[in-house]
């Protein structure tokens, strides 16, 4: 189990390191979110009564969609040179490069929502007064479903030659019940409405998490070896 862990590591050290070294990757997914938070912002009166109903979906908007962005690249990536032969001949249980490629997926895709966050409330002049806590649970419980099922459809998507295309296509009717979640809760915490309102939506992304995260490393070494 120790070693297992200290393969998953060292996955994630080499993807971050590689993405840190060009950050190709998270400065196109900042631009999308920053567009996305632009254009909402002039399309949309900040100052509207109606902002804390409409704000929590433009925001998981911009986290969505800026996320495909580095889905689609920790696979592409390791196409180059045919490293991912290299990483399924590694002494390693293959589901190690799953869990790996989620948690370095799951950083890069917060620190983009870490930046984004803020700029979406100021921007729209948002004042939140709830439970920042509860909120950060919210987004990480919802972002780690996007991202685990997200991973595994990503290495199934780049097997083709449309990947780009391809992954958003199966990814976005998958990860539904995630994303009706995270807007329901996301709008009850703006709204101050207490999270035991809606604590059914948080616990359906949990065993959401649960279920998406089991099925993965039950597959991907079959996924790998197709």
């Amino acid at each position: 189990m120790r070693h297992f862990w200290s393969s998953v590591c060292a996955i994630v050290w080499k993807d971050l390191k590689a993405e840190f070294r060009t950050k190709e990757m998270l400065s196109a997914m900042l631009i999308f979110a920053f567009l996305v938070i632009v254009i909402f912002s002039f399309a949309f009166d900040p100052g509207a009564q109606s902002i804390k109903q409409i704000l929590p979906g433009i925001i998981w908007v911009g986290f969505f969609f800026s996320g495909i962005l580095g889905l689609n690249r920790s696979f592409l990536s390791e196409q180059i040179n045919d490293c991912i032969s290299g990483l399924m001949l590694a002494p390693v249980d293959r589901a190690a490069i799953y869990f790996g490629k989620v948690f370095a997926n799951l950083i890069q895709t917060t620190l983009v929502e870490a930046v984004a966050l803020p700029v979406f409330i100021v921007l729209f002049d948002f004042s939140y007064a709830g439970s920042w806590l509860w909120l950060i649970v919210v987004i990480l419980a919802s972002t780690f479903g996007f991202v685990a099922v997200g991973t595994f459809l990503a290495a199934l998507a780049s097997n083709t030659r449309s990947s780009e295309v391809l992954l958003p296509i199966i990814l976005f009717p998958v990860i539904v019940p995630v994303v009706i979640g995270a807007v329901e809760l996301t709008k009850a915490l703006f709204a101050g409405a207490s999270i035991s309102s809606v604590m059914i939506w948080l616990q359906v992304i949990l065993v959401y998490d649960i279920v998406f995260t089991v099925v993965p490393f039950l597959l991907f070494d079959y996924l790998l070896e197709a």
